[in-house]
């Protein structure tokens, strides 16, 4: 009572402040440090928005922490500022202030520290690092992905499947069965057959977005949420058929890593796919609250965060350091700018998740240094998106249909046939803003893959009247394609083997239609392989905590990379069967 009242006078001194009302002649206290920069300082910082760091007391009962907390929020309140969201366990809130209110709340001694509200993104996509020439190179969009040695597609089992054994595993009967699995992420189209309606949760925190609030209504527009889900949680037999399908897939679909999990879905990323650190905070909660501990049904909950930034936030520590302690295992992306750890994932209490192909190489997009906990399948990964959101595309000339084709994310639907046309430029690359080329009016260009970006290479085929494009690769595998804009001609990539062929022939058949799947790349693809398979074998070892867990997923990986653990892949490709077996 003695600590309440103290924090009860304090607020109260404050309040007088901000109404200003005469104080006592001491000396004001020494404001606490702040991390808040300038409004608009970068990307990753939201305008206006901060998180608050109290003091933290340790021990205090419930109904102390309920008193702390009100105390707090008037402290906010007569500082002047507007209260978003408030964690009493953790002795922090979300709050916007203008630089007035700023100011008065940094001067409570209430207060340990003032930082900015960030922006966190997804960390995947149809082509990760493909919005340019140079980029990373997009595996086969299929599951027929034969150049890859080690692991291959087979029926409903992807290459990420097969390289943590899943198909072993679904034989003895794990599955992942009583465990939750709660994704933080963009939504999830709860009416793809791959998910049987039983998404067993669904709450939606990014409140800037009308009509977000039902899992089968459209909530899940940048796709992200929906292909994460499926590499957990995919059912098998559960496909969409023909024609929703990519080239090479049974009309089954694909299989999940923990298909007999319990599955929920927080959307704490708005439609761009972006979000901030005091919704994926409230998100996560969310999934902590689903544990028997904390009022839910579940034993056991497994947090996906295929997101991330490059800011390190005080209160995110705070509440990852407060799942952890629960019970809960969280796992995160480490990121695609081939640099350092991003945040979450590099945060202690968090299993940070590198990105490898299917040879177990490092992808080069992926993050790297001594946070990185292990590895999963990130590069040409296979699963789930809004029904009809996926592209399949073809070419076919001379009688031959290319495989290993892919259409542009934001590709015109529909099949041309027309006359090929070399669009010019050095090495046929078509290169310059505004470049046009009256040969291409009416026909299909053929363009080559080099020093300008895709977006480019489009506006200028479109700007000269080409009913399609067809960009060919300069390496080996097939070309993934990122746009800038929309366009409403079909756009392609092909393999460097069949763009030698198409330079020989006359005419071609160009299709981009819509499918229900799609081949994405990223760190993001990677965390749902590890944080399913850490479902799989806390069902089957349901005495672990989460820190026992955690270790023993790190014990049993496969070794990678350098030997031992090391900065690209942590301590290996995660091995649930192994794992088991152990």
């Amino acid at each position: 009572m003695t600590y309440a009242r103290s924090l009860l006078a304090t607020t109260l001194a404050l309040s007088l402040a901000a109404c200003g009302q005469p104080q006592s002649s001491a000396p004001a206290p020494t404001p606490p440090a702040s991390t808040a920069p300038a409004q608009g300082e970068d990307g990753e910082v939201i305008a206006g928005a901060y998180l608050v760091g109290f003091q933290q007391q340790d021990g205090l009962s419930a109904q102390a922490v309920e008193q702390q907390a009100a105390l707090q929020a008037q402290a906010i309140e007569a500082a002047g500022g507007v209260l978003t969201s408030q964690w009493a366990d953790i002795s922090a809130a979300a709050v916007q202030l203008s630089p007035e209110a700023l100011a008065r709340l940094q001067a409570s001694p209430l207060v340990e520290y003032i930082e900015p509200d960030l922006v966190r993104r997804a960390l995947g996509g149809p082509a990760v690092g493909q919005a340019a020439d140079g980029g990373v190179s997009a595996p086969a969009a299929s599951t027929g992905l034969g150049s890859q040695a080690l692991y291959t597609a087979s029926g409903e089992t992807t290459w990420g499947d097969a390289a943590l054994d899943v198909p072993t595993l679904r034989s003895q009967g794990q599955t992942g069965q009583g465990v939750a699995v709660c994704i933080g992420d963009t939504g999830i189209d709860g009416n793809h057959p791959e998910f049987a309606r039983r998404l067993k949760g669904f709450r939606n925190f990014v409140t800037t977005e009308p009509n977000r609030n039902d899992p089968y209504q459209l909530n899940d527009v940048g796709q992200h949420g929906t292909h994460v889900a499926g590499t957990v949680f995919a059912q098998y037999g559960a496909g969409t058929g023909a024609p929703g399908l990519l080239g090479g897939m049974v009309a089954d679909g694909v299989g999940g890593v923990a298909s007999g999990a319990n599955l929920y879905m927080a959307r704490v990323l708005g439609d761009s796919g972006s979000g901030s650190s005091s919704a994926i905070i409230n998100g996560v909660n969310w999934c902590v609250s689903q544990l028997k501990s904390q009022g839910g049904t579940e034993n056991k909950v497994v947090v996906n965060l295929s997101l991330g930034g490059g800011r390190k936030s005080l209160t995110e520590q705070r509440a990852y350091t407060s799942a952890f302690n629960k019970g809960v295992l969280t796992v995160a992306a480490t990121g695609n700018e081939s640099t350092a750890v991003s945040y979450p994932a590099a945060y202690d209490g968090v299993l940070a998740v590198a990105a490898v192909d299917s040879d177990l190489k490092k992808a080069d997009f992926s993050n790297f240094g001594s946070s990185v906990d292990l590895a999963g399948p990130g590069v040409a990964v296979l699963s789930a998106v809004p029904l009809g959101s996926g592209s399949a595309a073809s070419v076919v000339s001379g009688g031959t249909s290319y495989p290993d084709v892919t259409g542009a994310d934001k590709s015109g639907r529909g099949t041309v046939t027309g006359t090929l046309a070399q669009a010019g430029g050095t090495n046929n690359e078509f290169c310059g803003a505004g470049t046009r080329n009256p040969a291409l009016q009416g026909n299909i260009a053929l363009i080559a893959r080099g020093t300008c970006s895709f977006e480019e290479k489009v506006a200028n085929a479109a700007g000269s009247g080409a009913t399609a494009v067809i960009i060919t690769n300069n390496v080996e595998g097939a070309l993934g394609l990122s746009l800038t804009n929309s366009y409403s001609i079909p756009v392609v990539g092909v393999t460097q083997a069949a763009g030698q062929s198409l330079s020989g022939q006359s005419s071609a058949s160009v299709s981009v239609g819509s499918a229900d799947y799609d081949s994405w790349n990223g760190t993001s693809m990677a965390t749902p392989h590890v944080a399913a398979a850490a479902a799989v074998v806390w069902a089957a070892k349901p005495s672990l905590t989460n820190a026992q867990l955690e270790t023993l997923l790190k014990n049993t990986a496969r070794d990678i990379d350098a030997a031992g653990k090391d900065n690209n892949t942590g301590y290996g490709l995660v091995q649930p069967l192994r794992a088991i077996q152990n």
